[in-house]
């Protein structure tokens, strides 16, 4: 059997990051890890390939090499993915789908021949079964939580590591929080389910032994939801596989904001070589914390919970969204400063939309407020749902957020005052090996950012400063100068679509 897995191309979004790639001559961020795994269950003699369409071009004669085109995506990917079906049914090649965007809204695609939905170490087996029959059925699904120490090492030989700017791992599924706009219950469930020690051992050493050096993503949606397991387990068991290897990944991940209240927890975390980490925010109004059952944030200091977290070595980057039912007239200008004191750089705003299939969606619908499907991107000027603020008040709003928080004066501002509360721990062998990627990255930093762009003295003031005041944390000013100009570029964008477009994308608004 001929497998050709596919992987459907992105949109230009935050958080693709492909200006920001351009800079060390990196093709996408990260690669996709679920194909990847689906690829080491299948049986080992079937021949294998995989086209990642964010690195390489999807020819026809790879699809008819094939007797079968997996295809996996993310509900952002979906036009993607329709234009890959429709390429495997002209050209007669069966496809077998599966993953996020086909598990929460199969019936939006034509032409698949199978749906192999859930979580694959229950679903795949039984297709797998019957193609073996041959006889395999047009759906397999399942609502059952598999357990995860089955679940295979990726095979990294299916894709070229240098294409990439880092490299990924699954610790654990599930959340056991419960926020009404989230689709991550839906998909993974309420209780966390993890990898033993084990198992991640053999998953660093198949990265390392492929020649992998610097940033690892730890996909899970919240790595903290097992605490005990991880600083009873998984967290010793890495921090003594870094030691032994001199610290050759710089871990990076989502989490809670209760990481903060964890002392040992986030000690264990940086010294395990973890530098990142990725909290939803959502909004400082309390209001909109209780509306969308955001119980984790209710009634704390947030500004204060990132700044212990940035205390603790960590790079603590948000998710916001306005677009709240209970959000009041001055939300906007309470993100730009809630987003400014804290000293998040990677700030990602985004209007409220309803994921399919969420308990957000399903009270939109009885409220006869849903008209249309989410498109996947966090921070496009579209919502799928009528909002009870003033539509235009809301995107014009939004639009001040994302021209005031990525134009270059605020931006290089939060860097400062991120750079102020970092500090990240003194351990030896730790810190960005250079590679000459790294210098590319600089050198092009220099001309785009420190000469080309009009806030090019906000770049040379923070260049100079790190260098004479912090100069450990110079790599790091320089990573985050460039997402900076990324994240302009993408706001600019969008913006100016709109404006020429005359976008009105809440229909029929009331």
């Amino acid at each position: 059997m001929k497998i050709l897995f596919v992987y459907p191309q992105y949109p230009d979004t935050f958080w693709s990051f492909r200006h920001a790639l351009k800079f060390i001559s990196k093709k996408a961020s990260i690669p996709p890890l679920g194909l990847l795994t689906i690829a080491a269950m299948v049986p080992d003699e079937w021949e294998k390939k995989l086209v990642d369409m964010n690195v390489s071009v999807l020819d026809d004669s790879d699809i008819k090499w094939a007797d079968y085109v997996f295809i996996s995506a993310m509900v952002v990917q979906r036009d993607s993915v329709k234009e890959v079906v429709s390429r495997c049914n002209r050209l007669g090649t069966k496809v077998v789908a599966g993953g996020p965007l086909f598990t929460t809204g199969f019936d939006e695609f034509k032409g698949v021949d199978h749906f192999v939905l859930g979580e694959a170490e229950i679903t795949l087996p039984l297709f797998l079964a019957d193609l073996a029959k041959g006889s395999p059925k047009p759906m397999y699904t399942s609502d059952g939580r598999p357990a995860l120490d089955k679940t295979p090492v990726p095979l990294w030989n299916l894709i070229k590591m240098k294409k990439y700017s880092s490299m990924n791992f699954q610790y654990s599924r599930g959340c056991p929080f419960d926020c009404e706009f989230c689709d991550i219950v839906l998909l993974n469930g309420h209780t966390p389910r993890t990898k033993t020690k084990e198992q991640i051992i053999a998953e660093m050493d198949a990265l390392y032994n492929h020649g992998w050096r610097g940033g690892v993503f730890v996909v899970d949606d919240n790595f903290i939801g097992n605490k005990k397991k991880l600083k009873e387990e998984t967290l010793p068991a890495l921090i003594e596989w870094s030691r032994s290897k001199k610290y050759p990944f710089a871990f990076f991940t989502e989490a809670s904001i209760n990481l903060s209240d964890d002392e040992e927890l986030m000690h264990l975390m940086t010294e395990a070589g973890f530098d990142r980490v990725f909290v939803g925010i959502e909004t400082p109004n309390e209001d909109s914390l209780a509306e969308c059952n955001k119980q984790q944030n209710k009634g704390r200091d947030l500004s204060a919970a990132v700044k212990t977290l940035q205390n603790h070595g960590f790079e603590v980057q948000g998710g916001f969204i306005v677009g709240f039912d209970s959000d009041p007239a001055s939300i906007f200008r309470s993100q730009i400063n809630f987003i400014q004191k804290s000293g998040i750089a990677t700030a990602m705003v985004g209007l409220l939309n309803a994921p399919r299939g969420t308990k957000l969606y399903h009270r939109l619908s009885k409220e006869g407020r849903l008209i249309a499907n989410f498109n996947g991107n966090n921070t496009d000027i579209q919502m799928n749902f009528v909002p009870k603020m003033n539509y235009d008040a809301l995107v014009e709003g939004y639009k001040n957020i994302l021209q005031t928080i990525y134009s270059p004066k605020h931006y290089y501002e939060r860097m400062r005052t991120f750079l102020k509360e970092y500090k990240p721990p003194r351990v030896k062998d730790r810190g960005p090996r250079l590679q000459l990627h790294h210098i590319e990255g600089f050198l092009k930093s220099v001309w785009v950012l420190g000469i080309k762009e009009k806030g090019r003295r906000y770049y040379w003031k923070l260049m100079f400063a790190t260098l004479f005041r912090n100069p450990r944390a110079f790599p790091l000013s320089v990573s985050l100068s460039v997402f900076g100009f990324h994240f302009r570029k993408v706001a600019e964008k969008l913006i100016a679509t709109q404006a020429e477009s005359g976008q009105t994308p809440v229909v029929g608004q009331r």
